[in-house]
C-alpha cells in the first residue's frame, strides 16, 4: 500500500468523498456474509422467491431431479445459484464450513445443475434440472451439500447522477443481500438411521406459552428429517393436539440435536396434569414412518 499526502489545492471533500467510497465497498461485503442464511424476505428490490420442494434427495435408482423455482414478488429478481457446504451445531445452527467434519462427507463433486443463475419477472418460474455423476464413485452412505440462491442486487444504470448533495459528510451505504439454502442429499448402497426422543421437559410460565424442550438422539448413516407433533392426553383420556413443528432435521454426523419450541394453550387443557405424547414422523407427502415417540407425565 501507498501512502500519499494530500497534494495542495486538492479539496479535503473529495478525500473524505473517496474513502466513503471505500467504506461503502466493504461494507457491502460485510452485509453479503452477514446475512448469508437469512430466509426470503419480500422486498420490491429483490422480488419473493419459492422453491419447490424444500430438499433435493438423490437415492436409489433416482439419478435426475427438477426443482422448481418461482417469483411471487411484484418486481423482476436476478438469483445466482451455487453449492456450499455447512455444518448443524447441536442447537440446530447452521456454519458455512470448508472441510467435512469427522463422518461428513459433501455431495457437491457428484452434483451438476443447469442454469446457474435465474432472471424471473414477477409470477414468472423456472425449472433447475439437477443430475447426479460419477455414481461409480460413491461408497455406501450420505452425501450432503447445499444449494444457495443469492438474491443479485440490480445494478445502477451508466450515467445515472449520483443524488448525494453534502462530500463532506462521511456516508456508507448497505446493499444487504438475501438468499435461501436448500440442502441436496445423496444416499448410496445401505443405509439406515434410528432416533430416540430423551430429555423431555415443559416450562410453565404464567403470561407465556408452554415451552418443551428435547433431544433427538440419532444413530446410522443416514440424516432424518420430519414433523413433531405434541398431543396432551387428560386423565380422562381425551387427547388434544397442542403443538406440531414441520421440517425438523438432524443431519449427518450430529449424533445430537437440541430442540424446544412453544405449544399452544388450548381450552380445557390442563398442563399440570395428565401425559404429553410427543411423536416424530416422516413428513405427511411422503411414505409414513414414525421415527420415534416419548411421553412425559405432567405434575
Amino acid at each position: 500500500m501507498i501512502l500519499r499526502s494530500t497534494p495542495p489545492g486538492r479539496s479535503i471533500s473529495r478525500e473524505r468523498s473517496q474513502a466513503s467510497g471505500v467504506r461503502s465497498v466493504i461494507a457491502g461485503m460485510f452485509i453479503l456474509s452477514l446475512l448469508f442464511f437469512l430466509h426470503p424476505v419480500s422486498t420490491s428490490a429483490q422480488g419473493n422467491l419459492l422453491i419447490t420442494p424444500r430438499r433435493v434427495v438423490l437415492e436409489g435408482s433416482k439419478r435426475s431431479f427438477d426443482l422448481n423455482l418461482a417469483n411471487i414478488g411484484q418486481d423482476s429478481a436476478t438469483y445466482a445459484i451455487s453449492l456450499v457446504q455447512i455444518r448443524m451445531t447441536d442447537d440446530g445452527g447452521f456454519e458455512t464450513i470448508t472441510e467435512p467434519d469427522p463422518g461428513q462427507r459433501f455431495a457437491d463433486r457428484y452434483i451438476r445443475y443447469f442454469p446457474r443463475s435465474v432472471t424471473l419477472g414477477p409470477n414468472e418460474s423456472q425449472v433447475v434440472k439437477i443430475q447426479l455423476v460419477r455414481t461409480n464413485e460413491l461408497s455406501a452412505g450420505e452425501y450432503r451439500s447445499h444449494f444457495y440462491f443469492r438474491a443479485v442486487p440490480k445494478a445502477r444504470p451508466l450515467g445515472e447522477a449520483d443524488t448525494s448533495q453534502d462530500t463532506s459528510s462521511f456516508s456508507v451505504r448497505l446493499t444487504p443481500i438475501f438468499g435461501i439454502t436448500i440442502p441436496v442429499i445423496i444416499r448410496s448402497g445401505e443405509t439406515s438411521v434410528n432416533v430416540a426422543l430423551t430429555d423431555l421437559s415443559l416450562k410453565l410460565e404464567e403470561n407465556s406459552d408452554p415451552g418443551l424442550s428435547l433431544l433427538f438422539n440419532r444413530t446410522g448413516n443416514m440424516s432424518v428429517y420430519g414433523d413433531l407433533t405434541v398431543d396432551h392426553i387428560s386423565p380422562q383420556g381425551s387427547v388434544t393436539r397442542v403443538g406440531i413443528a414441520k421440517g425438523v432435521a438432524v443431519y449427518t454426523p450430529n449424533a445430537v440435536r437440541r430442540f424446544q419450541f412453544n405449544l399452544n394453550r388450548v381450552q380445557g387443557v390442563d398442563f399440570r396434569s395428565g401425559t404429553l405424547r410427543v411423536i416424530y414422523s416422516a413428513p405427511s407427502d411422503v411414505k409414513p414412518v414414525r421415527y420415534a415417540e416419548a411421553e412425559i407425565m405432567l405434575k
